[in-house]
């Protein structure tokens, strides 16, 4: 029998996907929001981390329309600029270096971090070399570590790290954003391989669920946040205004970790 429609395929596969989320990892993404708010509301830092496309869920928590400060998000272009393909900067370099070691420790001594920061390690095979050995590193310095992956993946993958650990395995919580093993989703007649990943959608699905519970437990505790919001909710000035103080927030807050 043929595959099903390819449309049909994807569709269906990120319905069962985000009922899985919705039906396994809401108390978790529930626990991860409280400490995230915590640690925002003490003026520390929720730091963000993901190399390759894992970079689209990092800038999906800040800066983004609808986002707000408390997340510090950490983007390494050596690792996450895909735009030449080959060539200088190109995919096969950002590859390697996803898999050297002992990254962690080179990238931590550029922060004063503080034992009420949090990272949000993000990575969906959860086998990247740099990204668990962020992790460690941040484990190490006393961070809550919060590990957003695909356990699915994660299972049908061997470890890249020399500790042969992988990133669920290091974290203090871990999130399972249900993307299949392989990441994409559509079979088509007469092709080997399956084309149209999830894990962008799934990802970023539990990234602004965390968001949206983050900001009700800061404005609930009497501390609402600073949101980049659209001029269609506010009118033209009022987003303007809000814009700005919203970067000023963020400015404020990154400056604990140059102290």
């Amino acid at each position: 029998m043929s595959p099903a429609d390819p449309l049909r395929q994807y569709l269906d596969a990120a319905r069962h996907a985000l009922d899985q989320i919705a039906t396994t990892q809401l108390d978790a993404i529930r626990a991860a929001a409280n400490r995230f708010a915590r640690t925002i509301a003490q003026n520390r830092l929720v730091h963000v981390f993901g190399t390759g496309h894992s970079r689209m869920a990092v800038e999906e928590v800040f800066p983004r329309y609808g986002s707000f400060p408390g997340f510090h998000p950490i983007v390494e272009l050596s690792m996450t600029f895909h735009n030449p393909v080959v060539g200088a900067n190109g995919q096969r370099q950002a590859m390697f270096l996803e898999n050297v070691q002992g990254f962690g420790p080179v990238l931590w001594r550029n922060f004063a971090t503080s034992p009420d920061d949090c990272l949000l390690a993000i990575s969906t095979s959860g086998c990247s070399a740099v990204t668990v050995d962020v992790a460690l590193e941040a484990k190490r310095l006393g961070l809550f570590v919060v590990a957003l992956t695909s356990c699915a993946h994660a299972d049908s993958s061997a470890p890249r790290h020399a500790s042969g650990q992988k990133l669920h395995q290091i974290a203090d919580l871990v999130l399972d954003h249900h993307a299949p093993p392989g990441d994409s989703a559509v079979w088509i007649d007469q092709l080997e391989t399956p084309v149209a990943p999830l894990s962008t959608l799934t990802s970023c699905t539990i990234v602004n669920l965390i968001k949206a519970e983050v900001a009700r437990l800061l404005t609930q505790a009497g501390h609402p946040p600073y949101v980049l919001t659209a001029a269609c909710h506010l009118g033209p000035e009022r987003a303007a205004a809000l814009f700005e103080q919203t970067y000023d927030d963020y400015r404020r807050r990154i400056g604990v970790l140059y102290r």
